[in-house]
């Protein structure tokens, strides 16, 4: 699930209205009046009553999840967002980015959101990930020996060839993220990109953005934002 504008006025609501709860102790009525008509009487009214507070409290739970995972969203939300970009929150796949405010989604085989320029489709981000049984990215190996690895061995084609231009680590609340820049260069093509990686959730999470290489140093800049903008969330 994606989001990208929330409101949790509603919250309030649903628990006041729907919950129906009340600030006084419920007194089971066979204890509170002389009325009930024997033992079995009672019994089915103590029944009732627990039933019914299960239901309560299970209403209040789902309902307390909802309002954490809404507000975990919209903390997201006001961070400010540099101008000239958006932000994407996806809470049910535990993933943030943000993308420049002129491109538009599309569907990119093998990746679970993509967003592109509207006039150059080759300018453009995607994010993907697969199943891992890895905790953090670290466990993975140091960066120095990673990256060489995926870029020369995963990213590239066979008649590709691989340059790196740069590699960073950093720590966001607590989670690992490497960011590699890289350039792969074929007879008739040539791409420089971002990749972005971490693992959370039990998922290898991999966020890759770029470009045309001719437009590489024009557009450079803006697209590190993208890179440097993927945060995993708790899901």
């Amino acid at each position: 699930m994606a989001l990208s504008s929330l409101s949790l006025s509603w919250v309030s609501t649903i628990i006041s209205n729907k919950l129906e709860l009340h600030h006084s102790i419920d007194v089971p009525r066979c204890a509170a009046f002389t009325s009930c008509n024997g033992v079995n009487a009672c019994s089915r009214e103590a029944a009732f009553n627990e039933e019914s507070n299960l239901e309560r409290r299970s209403l209040l739970l789902g309902v307390g999840l909802l309002a954490a995972n809404l507000f975990s969203a919209s903390s997201l939300h006001a961070e400010e967002v540099p101008a000239n970009y958006k932000a994407f929150v996806d809470l049910s796949d535990g993933y943030s980015y943000y993308y420049p405010l002129d491109w538009r989604e599309f569907d990119f085989r093998g990746h679970d959101s993509a967003f592109k320029d509207r006039y150059l489709q080759l300018q453009n981000v995607r994010v993907s990930f697969i199943p891992t049984e890895k905790s953090d990215i670290h466990d993975l190996g140091p960066m120095e020996e990673v990256i060489p690895n995926l870029v020369k061995n995963v990213y590239a084609a066979p008649n590709q060839v691989a340059t790196i231009l740069g590699m960073q680590e950093k720590v966001v609340d607590g989670k690992n993220y490497y960011t590699v820049e890289f350039e792969l260069t074929s007879a008739n093509f040539s791409r420089a990109s971002f990749v972005t990686l971490a693992i959370g959730n039990g998922r290898f999470y991999t966020l890759n953005v770029g470009a045309n290489e001719r437009r590489w140093k024009r557009v450079r800049n803006k697209l590190k934002v993208v890179a440097d903008s993927f945060k995993v969330l708790d899901i």
